[in-house]
């Protein structure tokens, strides 16, 4: 009971500042080149596609596999990132933190739905369900394997399902990301959908931390994974986008919500928790004051008790 008050109070402390215990060096953007390369792969795409150049084909169920070695994780960023999300390096241990991943999955991401007919420049990240099996040695490099499983079509959005597989020398499948990317195409029945029926934090939910997002983050945040998708750190093209301001990383905020779980829930011990599977329900705009809250084994990101959520899921731990 004191070790988790102790937590909750370090947490609270660091958050409520709005500041990062110390600001992400520019330096770690020369790691970044194989993200921003399929970032601007990307844009390249969407630019054809706007021209009528591109020409999608219907997608093949399940994908081809698609590979990559994936060089050591440098040590100094790896405890950069781990201090930016509320977390301790030294609960590492000489580990890479699982949910680090999007920053070697996501270039074979985008190159695994690349031909697709969908507009791919639209796609939103709807989630993640991410299974830690194995820890992931820090200073080893690793095999990555990644392929499209399945497409929904509903006719006004279209879920893009992804697989990711990161191994290690000792372990095929040290790690398991399923991520789903959500595609809006337009159609249906808009009034169907009401705010109402958005996901919300529970009333009777137990909050365990609370948080103060500086506009910032987004950019630190891109800083550490290399996603620099102007909607995360440039407010005009985020309000270009239809958001009121820079909206957060949706991977930054599940990291963040698996170290508070690791702070005030596991006392540190980071190999405790098994699987976290989340959905991303509305884009955190930024700068925000939001909660950590969980009811049983579900776990919720949101302003309050009662009010919206911006993340919800469940989580499962080793005994």
């Amino acid at each position: 009971m004191v070790e988790s008050r102790v937590g909750r109070q370090v947490l609270h402390c660091t958050g409520d500042s709005g500041e990062s215990l110390m600001a992400v060096p520019s330096r770690y953007i020369l790691h970044q080149g194989p993200m921003l390369g399929a970032l601007a792969r990307a844009a390249f795409v969407a630019a054809k596609s706007a021209a009528g150049q591109a020409n999608g084909k219907p997608a093949q169920i399940p994908g081809p596999i698609v590979s990559a070695r994936i060089p050591a994780r440098p040590a100094d960023l790896v405890r950069d990132y781990i201090s930016h999300l509320g977390g301790d390096p030294a609960w590492y241990r000489g580990q890479v933190p699982a949910h680090l991943f999007p920053q070697w999955v996501f270039p074979l991401q985008a190159r695994g739905i690349e031909g697709l007919q969908y507009p791919i420049q639209r796609v939103l990240n709807g989630g993640s369900r991410l299974r830690m099996n194995a820890p992931l040695p820090l200073g080893e490099p690793y095999e990555l394997k990644v392929q499209l499983l399945d497409i929904d079509d509903n006719g006004r959005r279209a879920v893009i399902h992804q697989r990711a597989i990161t191994s290690t020398s000792t372990h095929p499948e040290a790690i398991v990301a399923d991520i789903y990317g959500i595609v809006p195409l337009g159609g249906g029945d808009k009034s169907a959908k009401r705010k109402d029926d958005r996901p919300r934090v529970p009333v009777m939910a137990r909050e365990l931390a609370r948080w103060n997002l500086g506009t910032h983050v987004g950019l630190e945040f891109a800083k550490l994974t290399g996603d620099f998708n102007p909607i995360h750190w440039i407010p005009p093209a985020a309000r270009a986008s239809g958001f009121r301001n820079v909206i957060n990383h949706g991977f930054s905020t599940m990291a963040r919500a698996i170290e508070g779980l690791n702070r005030s829930l596991f006392s540190g011990e980071v190999g405790r928790l098994e699987a976290i599977d989340v959905k991303f329900t509305k884009p955190l705009v930024l700068p925000a004051k939001v909660g950590l809250y969980i009811d049983d084994d579900r776990v919720f990101v949101g302003d309050a008790p009662g009010g919206p959520a911006y993340l919800v899921g469940t989580y499962s731990v080793r005994s």
